[in-house]
């Protein structure tokens, strides 16, 4: 919270002391916790169990987003709390709603707030599933979690702890956030701006200083910037340590998400222009392609970036992006949604199952990089039904609270 009253300080937006103020009511907050906490154990200490890891990160969850939220309402006059705090959890989780408008007349320091929360947020929710997963008894040699998140590096002895990944990840998180301020600010846009949507792509949270978007800005070239690190955060990290380690692209192809990646965005995109040029929508390919490319990239990992309304084109198009926004991102990647790897082990599984039914007296199995226990493939399939049943139900209680039901 510091870090936006030096942004206030810089350009005079006279909040100085409002944010300084939220920092220290965190502060005063997090002594209290920690006093609570040494007063419960008196001097003893435990380990956490699976209940506790669950509970852990529902309170993380739960109580950050409140914290966030002060200097949102100390910084906007008239911001309720509960706008605050969905603002904040938005941004915290990387998601990129936002109940703000007349962005481009906030005050530098609240936009860039906003863009920090989801700087931290999106590397946040890697190094916490490194911390807690363990404690939840799935960090196992043969689980999943396993090989998607701290594989590579295991199986380098480059990271011999927690500490050492989530110091790794953030080290190459940071540099890559750097470049890319560095190319935005290349590319045109101003210095803040850079930085701001620096920390949004790489964290593949889509909050932006502008209520256009990067419509605002109309530039190829910026698109063009933000379309390459958007691919590049939606890959996972671990990939991107080990390649640097080893100094060679030749990792991507190990691992057995890259690839298939990298052909849906392309054939996405691709689909979608031609889409577009065959309804008419725009008069040449150019035009098409540039749209297509930065609307299907941004939607499929989940940034949720636009230069242009998608929203009217087609409905084809933009229902087509958003189910790819539910599998596209890699795991280890600060994207959201089922994860790619998830994706590639049901289609497996299912095309196993169908070779079965049309082979009985043969033997399938499941195969990634070797045979997958049944355990892992059972954890996949339940993730992937608890994560479509949650998002049918949101959807039906949106559309029962009023909301027109494509928007819902």
């Amino acid at each position: 919270m510091s870090a936006p009253a030096g942004v206030a300080w810089i350009f005079e937006d006279g909040l100085t002391a409002r944010h300084l103020a939220s920092a220290l009511f965190a502060v005063f907050a997090g002594a209290l916790f920690i006093a609570g906490g040494r007063f419960a154990l008196r001097g003893g200490r435990r380990e956490l169990s699976a209940r506790d890891g669950f509970l852990l990160v529902l309170t993380i969850w739960t109580l950050l987003p409140a914290f966030a939220a002060v200097p949102l309402m100390a910084a906007i006059d008239g911001l309720d709390f509960t706008r605050a705090y969905f603002e904040a959890a938005s941004g915290l989780t990387a998601s990129g709603g936002t109940v703000l408008s007349g962005l481009d007349s906030l005050p530098p320091s609240v936009n860039f707030w906003r863009a920090e929360m989801s700087w931290l947020g999106g590397m946040g929710l890697i190094v916490l599933f490194l911390a807690v997963l363990p404690l939840l008894g799935v960090s196992g040699r043969g689980s999943m979690f396993q090989t998607e998140l701290p594989g590579p590096l295991k199986e380098q002895k480059l990271r011999p702890n927690i500490a050492q990944i989530a110091k790794g990840l953030w080290g190459m998180y940071a540099s890559l956030t750097a470049v890319c301020a560095m190319c935005y600010y290349a590319a045109g846009m101003g210095g803040l701006d850079a930085v701001m949507h620096a920390f949004t792509t790489m964290a593949l949270g889509g909050f932006s200083s502008h209520d256009a978007s990067y419509g605002y800005f109309n530039s190829p070239l910026i698109e063009a910037v933000a379309v390459v690190f958007m691919i590049i955060a939606g890959l996972n990290f671990s990939a991107h340590i080990t390649a640097w380690g080893r100094r060679s692209f030749r990792p991507y192809a190990e691992y057995p998400e890259c690839l298939p990646y990298f052909a849906i965005l392309a054939a996405a995109a691709i689909a979608v222009a031609a889409y577009l040029m065959w309804r008419g929508v725009y008069g040449d390919w150019s035009s098409a392609f540039r749209y297509a490319v930065f609307n299907t990239v941004s939607i499929a990992t989940t940034t949720g970036y636009s230069n242009t309304d998608f929203g009217a084109w087609p409905i084809a198009a933009p229902l087509f992006i958003l189910l790819l926004a539910n599998l596209s991102a890699c795991s280890g990647s600060t994207g959201g949604g089922i994860k790619l790897i998830r994706a590639i082990i049901a289609f497996r599984h299912a095309r196993a199952e169908r070779d079965k039914l049309l082979h009985p007296s043969a033997w399938y199995d499941t195969k990634l990089g070797g045979s997958l226990p049944q355990r892992t493939i059972n954890s996949v399939l339940f993730f992937i039904l608890a994560y479509f049943a949650s998002a049918t139900v949101l959807m039906l209680l949106l559309a029962a609270s009023g909301m027109d039901f494509l928007s819902a």
